[in-house]
């Protein structure tokens, strides 16, 4: 079989258990290296059934390894993950997402850059479906978030043969690439959702996703006012080793309910913020030539004008709009920054509930 060459399906037996599984998925190097469900027939025409699906719907081609993704192959995985059959239409609508020609699944699949696709549930799906959008909500405890994000994982290892060190040439890897999956804190939030900002209602649930590294902490206990805490996040942007210096693209701010209180209590909106950002966290030609991948960056004319000059302060991306403002966690005084692969664009696409509701 060529690279190229779609999958195809293959049966096997084996007996319904957690160990028995495990070791055939070890001796077939499948799997992400945990305890799997086993995806016995019934599991997964449950699974099925969640989606509003026929198994062999197609939802696309998953690179880098080209295999076809229909909804049985997908509900094979999330039994495998430890999904309940409400979580499909999350699952559907994350797979289209990340076979979107925009989100270039295939060199983040394929990258030695730790990259994973974060998703973000906004709308009714999320509290419905009990996805965590508060304390703790990159972090183990809910099983929702939990499950999805690892059966769309085991899909891109499955279906997009992403094996670490075989066609997954991350350098180190990144816990993100277990699971990463969030809702939106939009009860926290002083501002429109996420999704709303993209042309949905609020009313709808959307799945956006974003081929992010992992959570970077940004501690802002002092700040009282808009203009120390804009100054902390900035700071934590930019720094020499981002891919989106030298490669552009978007990147995420994941403000905690604190920090978005404090700046849209001054009254900035999103696009204050993200103005302020883009003004603030930049870096100069002077440092950024001394490492990073000068030698590979991807600028557009109106900076590469500007490389010769060493004190030119340059932004860590090329638009306000490419700084994806985001609220979720619970109380504290912390946020995340988010940095991306650089050369790809978050895609949101709307969960669409199955005639009937979504099953359970």
């Amino acid at each position: 079989m060529t690279e190229s060459a779609p999958l195809q399906s293959e049966r096997i037996q084996v007996r319904d258990t957690p160990e028995a599984l495990l070791r055939l998925l070890e001796a077939r190097g499948w799997g992400d290296g945990l305890p799997v469900v086993p995806p016995t027939p019934e599991r997964v025409e449950k699974m099925i059934e969640g989606s509003g699906l026929f198994p062999g719907a197609e939802l696309g081609v998953m690179p880098p390894r080209r295999g076809v993704v229909t909804a049985e192959n997908l509900a094979v995985n999330a039994v495998m993950a430890g999904c309940l059959p409400a979580y499909m239409p999350v699952l559907v609508a994350a797979v289209r997402a990340v076979l979107d020609p925009a989100f270039s699944l295939h060199a983040i699949q394929a990258t030695t850059h730790p990259a994973a696709p974060l998703i973000l549930v906004n709308g009714p799906a999320a509290e419905h479906l009990g996805i965590n959008g508060s304390y703790g909500c990159f972090g183990p405890g809910h099983r929702a978030n939990a499950a999805i994000g690892r059966a769309l994982r085991l899909l891109l290892l499955h279906a997009g043969g992403a094996s670490p060190g075989v066609l997954d040439r991350s350098t180190q890897g990144s816990p993100a690439k277990y699971t990463y999956c969030i809702a939106e804190n939009e009860a926290g939030s002083p501002w429109a959702p996420f999704h709303a900002e993209r042309g949905f209602t609020p009313g709808q649930s959307t799945v956006t996703v974003a081929g992010a590294e992992g959570p970077h902490n940004i501690n802002d206990h002092v700040s009282r006012d808009a203009e120390g805490l804009l100054a902390t996040i900035a700071d934590t942007m930019a720094v020499m080793g981002s891919n989106n210096f030298y490669l552009r693209g978007e990147v995420l701010v994941v403000l905690g309910p604190e920090h978005a209180a404090t700046l849209a209590g001054e009254g900035l909106s999103k696009a204050d913020v993200r103005r302020a950002l883009h003004e603030r966290a930049r870096k100069s030609v002077r440092d950024l030539s001394r490492g990073g991948m000068w030698g590979m960056r991807d600028w557009p004319p109106e900076l590469e004008a500007r490389a010769g000059d060493a004190d030119a302060l340059i932004p860590l991306v090329d638009r306000p709009e490419d700084i994806l403002v985001v609220v979720a966690g619970g109380a504290g005084k912390h946020s995340s920054y988010l940095p991306t692969f650089g050369p790809t664009r978050a895609v949101t696409r709307l969960v669409e509930i199955p005639a009937g509701g979504p099953a359970h």
